[in-house]
């Protein structure tokens, strides 16, 4: 993301994410549902899509990828 210019973004992305990894970097499904993990990270793509492009669009269909390619849906 850094080579993008888009590095400035993220520069909060693990407080928001806290908690969704274990110590030994897997998913904690004991704290979050994955599917609500997914949906967390969406958001947060659609921001910087807003942000750069202005279109929160550009990031349409990530959720539904990563269900249907990580969690069978």
């Amino acid at each position: 993301m850094g080579r993008l210019g888009w590095g400035g973004h993220f520069g909060g992305l693990a407080a928001q994410l806290d908690g969704a990894f274990g110590a030994d970097g897997t998913f904690a499904h004991d704290r979050l549902r994955f599917v609500d993990f997914v949906d967390d990270v969406e958001e947060l793509l659609e921001e910087v899509a807003r942000r750069e492009q202005g279109d929160e669009e550009a990031a349409d269909g990530f959720e539904e990828y990563v269900l249907r390619h990580y969690a069978g849906d």
